[in-house]
Protein backbone atom coordinates (compact mmCIF):
# COMPACT_ATOMS: atom_id res chain seq x y z
CA UNK A 1 0.00 0.00 0.00
CA UNK A 2 1.32 3.41 -1.04
CA UNK A 3 1.95 5.94 1.63
CA UNK A 4 1.77 9.78 1.74
CA UNK A 5 2.46 12.08 4.03
CA UNK A 6 -0.79 14.05 3.09
CA UNK A 7 -3.39 10.88 3.06
CA UNK A 8 -5.26 12.08 6.31
CA UNK A 9 -5.93 15.92 4.96
CA UNK A 10 -8.86 16.73 5.97
CA UNK A 11 -10.79 18.34 2.98
CA UNK A 12 -12.24 21.90 3.56
CA UNK A 13 -15.87 22.44 3.35
CA UNK A 14 -17.02 22.85 -0.35
CA UNK A 15 -17.64 25.80 -1.56
CA UNK A 16 -20.77 26.70 -4.88
CA UNK A 17 -19.21 24.70 -8.12
CA UNK A 18 -19.81 27.64 -9.79
CA UNK A 19 -17.44 29.77 -7.75
CA UNK A 20 -14.64 29.25 -10.06
CA UNK A 21 -12.96 32.35 -8.38
CA UNK A 22 -13.11 31.36 -5.15
CA UNK A 23 -11.23 27.60 -5.77
CA UNK A 24 -7.93 27.24 -3.92
CA UNK A 25 -4.71 26.09 -6.08
CA UNK A 26 -3.84 22.49 -5.20
CA UNK A 27 -0.35 21.59 -4.48
CA UNK A 28 1.23 19.12 -6.01
CA UNK A 29 1.27 16.86 -3.73
CA UNK A 30 -2.40 17.70 -2.38
CA UNK A 31 -4.51 14.07 -2.37
CA UNK A 32 -6.02 13.42 -5.61
CA UNK A 33 -8.81 11.37 -6.32
CA UNK A 34 -9.85 9.63 -9.59
CA UNK A 35 -13.28 9.19 -10.82
CA UNK A 36 -14.19 6.87 -13.43
CA UNK A 37 -17.32 6.43 -15.49
CA UNK A 38 -18.55 5.39 -19.31
CA UNK A 39 -19.05 9.15 -20.37
CA UNK A 40 -19.62 12.27 -19.31
CA UNK A 41 -23.25 13.01 -21.28
CA UNK A 42 -26.39 14.18 -19.11
CA UNK A 43 -27.69 12.65 -16.20
CA UNK A 44 -27.02 12.09 -12.73
CA UNK A 45 -23.95 9.81 -12.50
CA UNK A 46 -22.33 12.47 -14.77
CA UNK A 47 -24.15 15.08 -12.59
CA UNK A 48 -22.35 13.97 -9.81
CA UNK A 49 -19.20 13.23 -11.11
CA UNK A 50 -18.77 16.64 -12.65
CA UNK A 51 -20.05 18.62 -9.21
CA UNK A 52 -17.53 16.66 -7.02
CA UNK A 53 -14.57 17.02 -9.59
CA UNK A 54 -15.62 20.78 -8.32
CA UNK A 55 -15.63 20.49 -4.64
CA UNK A 56 -12.51 18.55 -5.04
CA UNK A 57 -10.55 21.68 -6.51
CA UNK A 58 -12.59 23.90 -4.17
CA UNK A 59 -11.47 21.69 -1.13
CA UNK A 60 -7.41 22.28 -2.48
CA UNK A 61 -7.16 18.84 -3.57
CA UNK A 62 -6.89 17.64 -7.39
CA UNK A 63 -9.29 15.97 -9.03
CA UNK A 64 -9.10 13.70 -12.25
CA UNK A 65 -11.99 12.23 -14.27
CA UNK A 66 -11.62 9.71 -16.41
CA UNK A 67 -14.63 9.31 -19.38
CA UNK A 68 -14.86 8.26 -23.24
CA UNK A 69 -16.02 12.21 -23.30
CA UNK A 70 -19.19 14.04 -23.54
CA UNK A 71 -20.86 17.38 -23.77
CA UNK A 72 -19.93 17.86 -19.84
CA UNK A 73 -16.16 17.26 -20.69
CA UNK A 74 -16.21 21.37 -20.87
CA UNK A 75 -17.29 21.77 -17.30
CA UNK A 76 -14.64 19.48 -15.79
CA UNK A 77 -11.73 20.85 -17.11
CA UNK A 78 -13.15 24.71 -16.19
CA UNK A 79 -13.78 23.17 -12.68
CA UNK A 80 -9.90 23.00 -12.25
CA UNK A 81 -9.80 18.99 -12.54
CA UNK A 82 -8.12 17.40 -15.38
CA UNK A 83 -10.37 14.99 -18.04
CA UNK A 84 -8.53 12.22 -19.98
CA UNK A 85 -10.40 10.63 -22.49
CA UNK A 86 -10.36 6.39 -22.59
CA UNK A 87 -12.91 3.91 -23.81
CA UNK A 88 -14.20 2.82 -20.60
CA UNK A 89 -17.95 3.15 -21.94
CA UNK A 90 -16.95 -0.17 -23.28
CA UNK A 91 -18.32 -3.58 -22.25
CA UNK A 92 -16.18 -5.79 -24.51
CA UNK A 93 -13.90 -7.83 -22.10
CA UNK A 94 -10.65 -7.41 -24.15
CA UNK A 95 -11.04 -2.98 -24.23
CA UNK A 96 -11.82 -3.45 -20.02
CA UNK A 97 -8.96 -5.85 -20.22
CA UNK A 98 -6.72 -3.12 -21.82
CA UNK A 99 -8.10 -0.32 -19.93
CA UNK A 100 -6.32 -1.79 -16.37
CA UNK A 101 -3.02 -1.08 -18.01
CA UNK A 102 -3.65 2.68 -19.04
CA UNK A 103 -5.70 3.71 -15.95
CA UNK A 104 -2.50 2.16 -13.86
CA UNK A 105 -0.35 4.82 -16.03
CA UNK A 106 -2.90 7.33 -15.34
CA UNK A 107 -3.29 6.57 -11.37
CA UNK A 108 1.08 6.61 -11.40
CA UNK A 109 1.49 9.88 -13.85
CA UNK A 110 -1.32 12.02 -11.31
CA UNK A 111 -0.12 10.34 -7.88
CA UNK A 112 -3.58 9.38 -7.11
CA UNK A 113 -4.71 8.59 -3.98
CA UNK A 114 -8.42 7.33 -4.05
CA UNK A 115 -9.94 5.64 -6.98
CA UNK A 116 -14.16 6.04 -7.58
CA UNK A 117 -15.82 4.19 -9.98
CA UNK A 118 -19.41 5.22 -10.74
CA UNK A 119 -20.39 2.35 -13.23
CA UNK A 120 -20.21 -0.93 -13.89
CA UNK A 121 -17.50 -1.68 -17.05
CA UNK A 122 -14.95 0.94 -15.81
CA UNK A 123 -15.11 -0.40 -12.23
CA UNK A 124 -14.24 -4.00 -13.35
CA UNK A 125 -10.84 -1.76 -15.05
CA UNK A 126 -10.68 0.74 -12.17
CA UNK A 127 -10.11 -1.93 -9.48
CA UNK A 128 -7.66 -4.15 -11.06
CA UNK A 129 -5.69 -0.84 -11.56
CA UNK A 130 -5.98 0.31 -7.95
CA UNK A 131 -5.32 -3.20 -6.74
CA UNK A 132 -2.00 -3.01 -8.84
CA UNK A 133 -0.76 0.39 -7.04
CA UNK A 134 -2.14 -0.01 -4.04
CA UNK A 135 -4.53 2.86 -4.08
CA UNK A 136 -8.00 2.80 -2.00
CA UNK A 137 -11.05 1.85 -4.00
CA UNK A 138 -14.22 2.96 -3.27
CA UNK A 139 -17.63 2.85 -5.57
CA UNK A 140 -21.06 4.63 -6.25
CA UNK A 141 -23.99 2.36 -6.59
CA UNK A 142 -26.67 4.59 -8.50
CA UNK A 143 -29.14 1.96 -9.41
CA UNK A 144 -31.08 -1.82 -8.97
CA UNK A 145 -29.56 -2.92 -12.01
CA UNK A 146 -31.23 -6.23 -13.74
CA UNK A 147 -29.91 -8.86 -11.85
CA UNK A 148 -31.85 -12.11 -12.87
CA UNK A 149 -29.17 -14.29 -13.65
CA UNK A 150 -25.79 -15.73 -12.00
CA UNK A 151 -23.49 -13.92 -14.41
CA UNK A 152 -25.41 -10.73 -14.42
CA UNK A 153 -25.56 -10.54 -10.21
CA UNK A 154 -21.26 -11.43 -10.45
CA UNK A 155 -21.08 -8.77 -13.49
CA UNK A 156 -23.04 -5.89 -11.13
CA UNK A 157 -21.27 -7.24 -8.06
CA UNK A 158 -17.86 -5.36 -8.54
CA UNK A 159 -20.49 -1.88 -7.48
CA UNK A 160 -20.06 -3.84 -4.13
CA UNK A 161 -16.19 -4.42 -3.66
CA UNK A 162 -15.32 -0.75 -3.00
CA UNK A 163 -13.33 -0.26 0.41
CA UNK A 164 -16.51 2.03 0.77
CA UNK A 165 -20.14 1.83 -0.90
CA UNK A 166 -21.75 5.02 -1.17
CA UNK A 167 -25.67 4.20 -1.75
CA UNK A 168 -27.51 7.39 -3.48
CA UNK A 169 -30.66 6.50 -1.30
CA UNK A 170 -31.86 4.72 1.88
CA UNK A 171 -33.82 2.63 -0.73
CA UNK A 172 -30.34 1.64 -2.87
CA UNK A 173 -28.61 1.02 0.52
CA UNK A 174 -31.36 -1.54 1.59
CA UNK A 175 -30.87 -3.42 -1.83
CA UNK A 176 -27.18 -3.67 -1.96
CA UNK A 177 -26.90 -4.98 1.14
CA UNK A 178 -29.76 -7.45 0.56
CA UNK A 179 -29.09 -8.30 -2.58
CA UNK A 180 -25.44 -8.85 -2.73
CA UNK A 181 -24.37 -9.60 0.95
CA UNK A 182 -22.98 -6.48 1.76
CA UNK A 183 -21.32 -5.74 5.01
CA UNK A 184 -23.05 -2.49 6.11
CA UNK A 185 -20.43 -1.73 7.93
CA UNK A 186 -18.76 -0.38 4.92
CA UNK A 187 -21.54 1.25 3.43
CA UNK A 188 -22.54 4.86 3.16
CA UNK A 189 -25.69 6.83 2.16
CA UNK A 190 -25.07 10.27 0.56
CA UNK A 191 -28.17 10.97 -1.05
CA UNK A 192 -27.96 12.69 -4.62
CA UNK A 193 -27.75 16.69 -4.29
CA UNK A 194 -29.67 19.17 -6.21
CA UNK A 195 -28.13 22.94 -7.11
CA UNK A 196 -30.98 24.86 -5.04
CA UNK A 197 -29.18 27.87 -5.83
CA UNK A 198 -30.26 27.43 -9.32
CA UNK A 199 -33.72 25.84 -8.18
CA UNK A 200 -34.64 28.85 -6.38
CA UNK A 201 -37.83 30.40 -7.19
CA UNK A 202 -36.48 33.59 -6.25
CA UNK A 203 -34.31 33.53 -8.31
CA UNK A 204 -36.16 32.64 -11.64
CA UNK A 205 -37.39 35.83 -13.41
CA UNK A 206 -40.78 36.53 -14.70
CA UNK A 207 -39.38 37.30 -17.85
CA UNK A 208 -37.78 33.82 -17.75
CA UNK A 209 -41.07 32.13 -17.28
CA UNK A 210 -43.36 34.14 -19.84
CA UNK A 211 -40.86 33.36 -22.11
CA UNK A 212 -41.39 29.33 -21.51
CA UNK A 213 -45.05 29.54 -21.50
CA UNK A 214 -45.08 31.68 -24.96
CA UNK A 215 -43.20 29.22 -26.97
CA UNK A 216 -45.22 26.17 -25.14
CA UNK A 217 -48.59 28.60 -25.79
CA UNK A 218 -50.24 27.91 -22.76
CA UNK A 219 -54.03 29.04 -21.93
CA UNK A 220 -54.20 32.13 -19.20
CA UNK A 221 -55.58 31.00 -16.34
CA UNK A 222 -55.58 27.51 -16.09
CA UNK A 223 -53.38 25.74 -13.87
CA UNK A 224 -50.94 23.35 -14.77
CA UNK A 225 -49.95 19.77 -14.21
CA UNK A 226 -46.71 19.00 -15.67
CA UNK A 227 -44.80 15.72 -15.82
CA UNK A 228 -41.08 16.16 -16.70
CA UNK A 229 -39.14 12.85 -17.61
CA UNK A 230 -37.73 11.56 -21.04
CA UNK A 231 -40.02 9.48 -22.77
CA UNK A 232 -39.83 5.85 -22.37
CA UNK A 233 -42.79 4.08 -20.77
CA UNK A 234 -41.93 3.76 -17.29
CA UNK A 235 -41.76 7.27 -16.97
CA UNK A 236 -45.43 6.81 -16.10
CA UNK A 237 -46.81 8.85 -19.20
CA UNK A 238 -49.92 6.45 -19.42
CA UNK A 239 -51.12 6.63 -15.93
CA UNK A 240 -51.19 10.35 -15.80
CA UNK A 241 -53.10 10.48 -19.18
CA UNK A 242 -55.21 7.92 -17.92
CA UNK A 243 -55.60 9.57 -14.64
CA UNK A 244 -56.88 13.03 -16.52
CA UNK A 245 -59.16 11.05 -18.26
CA UNK A 246 -60.31 9.86 -14.94
CA UNK A 247 -60.16 13.48 -13.78
CA UNK A 248 -62.62 14.60 -15.98
CA UNK A 249 -61.72 18.36 -15.58
CA UNK A 250 -60.85 20.78 -18.56
CA UNK A 251 -60.36 23.63 -16.61
CA UNK A 252 -56.56 22.61 -16.33
CA UNK A 253 -53.50 22.22 -18.90
CA UNK A 254 -51.09 18.96 -18.69
CA UNK A 255 -47.64 18.99 -19.77
CA UNK A 256 -45.72 16.11 -20.58
CA UNK A 257 -42.22 17.51 -20.64
CA UNK A 258 -39.59 15.60 -22.14
CA UNK A 259 -37.17 14.40 -24.86
CA UNK A 260 -38.07 11.12 -26.56
CA UNK A 261 -34.75 10.35 -27.42
CA UNK A 262 -35.47 8.65 -31.04
CA UNK A 263 -38.16 6.82 -29.69
CA UNK A 264 -40.88 8.57 -31.52
CA UNK A 265 -43.00 5.57 -31.74
CA UNK A 266 -43.58 5.98 -27.76
CA UNK A 267 -44.30 9.50 -28.26
CA UNK A 268 -46.97 8.67 -30.88
CA UNK A 269 -48.54 6.18 -28.96
CA UNK A 270 -48.91 8.78 -26.23
CA UNK A 271 -50.29 11.55 -28.71
CA UNK A 272 -53.06 9.04 -29.87
CA UNK A 273 -53.79 8.04 -26.30
CA UNK A 274 -54.98 11.89 -25.68
CA UNK A 275 -57.14 12.08 -28.61
CA UNK A 276 -58.63 8.64 -27.61
CA UNK A 277 -59.05 9.73 -23.87
CA UNK A 278 -60.63 12.70 -25.74
CA UNK A 279 -58.39 15.06 -23.66
CA UNK A 280 -56.97 17.07 -26.93
CA UNK A 281 -56.63 20.86 -25.70
CA UNK A 282 -55.99 19.49 -22.03
CA UNK A 283 -52.80 17.44 -22.34
CA UNK A 284 -50.16 17.63 -24.92
CA UNK A 285 -46.30 16.62 -25.41
CA UNK A 286 -43.61 19.02 -25.27
CA UNK A 287 -39.91 18.34 -26.01
CA UNK A 288 -37.08 18.82 -23.27
CA UNK A 289 -37.05 21.86 -21.71
CA UNK A 290 -33.31 23.67 -21.56
CA UNK A 291 -34.46 25.85 -18.36
CA UNK A 292 -36.48 23.50 -15.80
CA UNK A 293 -36.44 26.11 -12.90
CA UNK A 294 -38.57 28.39 -14.98
CA UNK A 295 -40.58 25.53 -15.75
CA UNK A 296 -41.39 24.21 -12.54
CA UNK A 297 -42.24 27.83 -11.67
CA UNK A 298 -44.94 27.64 -14.38
CA UNK A 299 -46.47 24.32 -12.67
CA UNK A 300 -48.84 24.01 -10.23
CA UNK A 301 -48.21 20.49 -9.77
CA UNK A 302 -45.64 17.98 -10.78
CA UNK A 303 -46.44 14.64 -11.13
CA UNK A 304 -43.81 11.77 -10.50
CA UNK A 305 -45.37 9.27 -12.24
CA UNK A 306 -42.48 6.44 -12.73
CA UNK A 307 -44.53 2.70 -12.54
CA UNK A 308 -40.60 1.18 -12.07
CA UNK A 309 -39.17 2.49 -8.42
CA UNK A 310 -36.26 5.00 -8.94
CA UNK A 311 -33.07 5.14 -7.00
CA UNK A 312 -33.39 8.93 -6.23
CA UNK A 313 -35.67 10.86 -7.98
CA UNK A 314 -33.96 14.06 -8.68
CA UNK A 315 -37.19 15.92 -10.78
CA UNK A 316 -39.01 15.82 -6.95
CA UNK A 317 -35.87 17.28 -5.36
CA UNK A 318 -35.74 19.84 -8.21
CA UNK A 319 -39.73 20.48 -8.66
CA UNK A 320 -39.79 20.36 -4.18
CA UNK A 321 -37.09 23.04 -4.15
CA UNK A 322 -39.35 25.66 -6.34
CA UNK A 323 -41.95 24.94 -3.99
CA UNK A 324 -44.12 22.93 -6.16
CA UNK A 325 -46.67 19.98 -4.48
CA UNK A 326 -45.53 17.14 -5.97
CA UNK A 327 -47.43 13.63 -6.39
CA UNK A 328 -45.02 11.22 -6.60
CA UNK A 329 -45.38 7.01 -7.14
CA UNK A 330 -44.98 5.35 -3.78
CA UNK A 331 -42.14 3.42 -3.61
CA UNK A 332 -38.18 3.51 -4.20
CA UNK A 333 -36.25 7.34 -3.23
CA UNK A 334 -39.73 8.76 -3.73
CA UNK A 335 -40.82 8.09 -0.14
CA UNK A 336 -37.34 9.49 1.55
CA UNK A 337 -38.06 12.80 -0.54
CA UNK A 338 -41.72 13.52 -0.47
CA UNK A 339 -43.32 13.78 2.81
CA UNK A 340 -46.89 12.71 2.87
CA UNK A 341 -49.17 15.71 3.79
CA UNK A 342 -46.60 18.10 4.24
CA UNK A 343 -44.86 18.32 0.90
CA UNK A 344 -46.74 16.21 -1.28
CA UNK A 345 -48.55 13.56 -2.05
CA UNK A 346 -47.88 9.39 -2.40
CA UNK A 347 -49.73 7.18 -4.91
CA UNK A 348 -49.71 3.35 -5.10
CA UNK A 349 -47.51 3.20 -8.88
CA UNK A 350 -49.71 2.16 -11.56
CA UNK A 351 -53.05 3.83 -9.90
CA UNK A 352 -54.53 6.40 -11.94
CA UNK A 353 -57.41 6.89 -9.75
CA UNK A 354 -55.11 7.50 -7.02
CA UNK A 355 -53.08 9.86 -8.88
CA UNK A 356 -56.36 11.36 -10.28
CA UNK A 357 -57.54 12.10 -6.54
CA UNK A 358 -54.77 13.23 -5.61
CA UNK A 359 -54.37 15.50 -8.55
CA UNK A 360 -57.86 16.97 -7.72
CA UNK A 361 -56.52 17.52 -4.07
CA UNK A 362 -53.91 19.19 -5.02
CA UNK A 363 -55.12 21.54 -6.99
CA UNK A 364 -57.93 22.76 -4.62
CA UNK A 365 -55.71 23.91 -2.42
CA UNK A 366 -56.30 27.26 -0.69
CA UNK A 367 -53.85 30.27 -0.55
CA UNK A 368 -52.42 29.46 2.97
CA UNK A 369 -52.05 25.28 2.65
CA UNK A 370 -50.31 25.81 -0.51
CA UNK A 371 -47.72 28.04 0.87
CA UNK A 372 -46.89 25.65 3.97
CA UNK A 373 -46.42 22.95 1.71
CA UNK A 374 -43.66 24.94 -0.44
CA UNK A 375 -41.82 26.26 2.61
CA UNK A 376 -42.05 22.82 3.75
CA UNK A 377 -40.78 21.06 0.47
CA UNK A 378 -38.38 23.66 -0.01
CA UNK A 379 -36.62 23.54 4.09
CA UNK A 380 -36.71 19.53 3.10
CA UNK A 381 -34.48 19.67 -0.03
CA UNK A 382 -32.02 22.57 1.34
CA UNK A 383 -31.42 20.61 4.61
CA UNK A 384 -31.02 17.20 3.22
CA UNK A 385 -30.70 17.63 -0.91
CA UNK A 386 -28.04 19.84 -1.83
CA UNK A 387 -24.95 19.42 -3.78
CA UNK A 388 -23.16 20.93 -1.19
CA UNK A 389 -24.49 18.56 1.47
CA UNK A 390 -23.35 16.07 -1.31
CA UNK A 391 -20.33 16.90 -2.00
CA UNK A 392 -19.44 17.38 1.98
CA UNK A 393 -20.71 13.82 2.50
CA UNK A 394 -18.24 12.78 0.03
CA UNK A 395 -15.23 14.36 0.71
CA UNK A 396 -15.54 13.34 4.13
CA UNK A 397 -15.22 9.64 2.91
CA UNK A 398 -12.21 10.23 0.86
CA UNK A 399 -11.14 11.49 3.86
CA UNK A 400 -12.05 8.46 6.28
CA UNK A 401 -10.83 6.59 3.45
CA UNK A 402 -7.07 7.68 3.54
CA UNK A 403 -7.05 8.01 7.01
CA UNK A 404 -7.47 4.06 7.11
CA UNK A 405 -4.66 4.22 4.91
Amino acid sequence: MKSKANTTTTPDSPKRASDADANVAPTPDAPCVLQVLPRLETGGVERGAVDMAAALVQAGWRAVVVSAGGVMVREVERSGATHVTLPVDSKNPLVIYRNIARLTEIIRRHGVDIVHARSRAPAWSARSAARRTGTPFITTFHGTYNFGTPLKRWYNSIMTRGERVIAISEFIGQHVVEAYGLDPQRLRVIPRGIDVAAFDTSRVSAERVVQLARGWRLPDGVPVVMLPGRLTRWKGQVVLIEALARLGRRDLCCLLVGSDQGRASYREELEHLIRARGLEGVARVVDHCRDMPAAFKLADVVIHASTDPEAFGRVIAEAQAMGRPVIATDHGGAREIVRPGETGWLVPPGDPDALAAAINEALSLDGDRRLAIAEAATANVRERFSRERMCADTLAVYAEVLAAT
